[in-house]
């Protein structure tokens, strides 16, 4: 008999559906993957390098502080610093992690107790619902509609919460799956609205490099401290997804809180993967060109594959995914999904995995090669 707190908690949509698909691939189906955003470009060499050569020591193999090598934290304070224009203090402002998901659910195992409730955008990430889920929390969803650029609405906000009883909001910026930017505006809004409320403002950052000359932070507002705690990741900015390294940063204060919870969860990570994680924090702007180089060329076949699809779009999206809405002829994105799945051997994913109000929209990652994207638009003008 599994706990309550799994109760309307399914497994990761992903996951089941990676079954599927290994299904029909056993069935000689060949299915080309475009759903779900794991890069498959590798990490810088010089990464790898240092990865090999520190992981050969003998000396490097036991626990680590739990807190983190310093050497990583003051890389994590020099890439906010060059990148973001925020100032950190690396002994007690960062907080490195197993990869920023985990940073999610201690967020919400920290901060919620039974019953309080947590602003979700709606359409955004599974996680941030099923980690508040866990946690005992509520969640409310706020939502986000192309009519107002994947803005919150904070007036319609503002009357949500008057109620009381809220304690966090999740905000994730370039959002994730519409590929929407922040403008700084809508930042010292959030941060704002945070103040006036006595949320805190979890966002979530880890898309901002992947096709986006301005990296943006959170924190760069005055007085986001006060309200404000960033997740961070190098899994899209340095393709480095299966490594597992994050970061959350913020206040002392906040850092110390969440740090009671994850030091009773972890016993830090490996030393040469923070060894070579600081490395790859140190790369200059050639390799965030060379790598958006990449994605660009990918960007315009999927561009191609939605026009097959007589979907509608806008170019001003950023990050590794195309957000897309679908064609009258499908009653959701589900539908489309499926047609494209079973009649042409693609995987899409269906926007309604985000929310409600991805239901009439679909998404495609960018992580794959030129040959697979003309491929699955082959697949997609010959099918039924």
């Amino acid at each position: 008999m599994t706990a309550k707190r799994l109760e309307g908690i399914g497994e990761y949509y992903f996951s089941t559906k990676l079954r599927e698909i290994d299904g029909l691939n056993k069935e000689g189906k060949n299915i080309i993957n475009l759903g779900i955003g794991s890069p498959d470009l590798p990490p810088h060499p010089e990464v790898i390098k240092v990865l090999q050569e520190e992981s050969a020591k003998a000396n490097v193999h036991a626990y680590q502080n739990y807190k983190g090598s310093p050497l990583l934290r003051n890389a994590f304070a020099e890439w906010y610093q060059t990148w973001y224009g925020v100032t950190l203090n690396p002994e007690t402002e960062i907080l490195p992690l197993i990869g920023s998901k985990e940073g999610i659910m201690h967020i919400c195992m920290t901060y919620l107790n039974e019953g309080d409730k947590v602003l979700v955008p709606n359409p955004g990430y599974p996680t941030y619902r099923s980690a508040v889920k866990l946690a005992g929390g509520v969640c409310i969803d706020y939502d986000l509609t192309e009519e107002n650029n994947y803005f919150p609405d904070f007036d319609a906000l503002d009357k949500q919460v008057s109620e009381g009883g809220f304690k966090l909001m999740w905000v994730n910026y370039p959002q994730m799956p519409t590929g929407q930017l922040a403008t700084t505006a809508l930042f010292e809004k959030l941060v704002a609205f945070g103040k006036k409320h006595n949320i805190i403002i979890c966002h979530d950052n880890p898309y901002s490099f992947i096709l986006n000359d301005r990296p943006a932070s959170l924190l760069s507002v005055d007085g986001a401290k006060e309200v404000v705690i960033e997740l961070n990741s190098l899994s899209k900015s340095q393709n480095m997804a299966g490594w597992r390294v994050g970061v959350l940063v913020g206040a002392k204060e906040r850092i110390d809180e969440v740090l009671r919870f994850k030091s009773n969860m972890d016993s830090g990570m490996f030393l040469p993967l923070q060894l070579a994680a600081a490395k790859a924090l140190g790369l200059g702007a050639d390799w965030y060109e060379s790598v958006n180089k990449v994605y660009r060329e990918r960007r315009a076949k999927v561009y191609e594959l939605l026009d097959t699809l007589e979907c509608t779009y806008s170019k001003e999206q950023v990050g590794m995914f195309m957000w897309a809405k679908i064609p009258a002829k499908y009653k959701d994105g589900y539908a489309l999904s499926d047609d494209v799945l079973y009649n042409a051997n693609v995987f899409i994913t269906p926007g309604g995995i985000f929310g409600s109000n991805g239901n009439g929209y679909i998404r495609i990652s960018l992580c794959g090669s030129i040959e697979r994207f003309d491929e699955a638009i082959k697949r997609v003008k010959n099918k039924g």
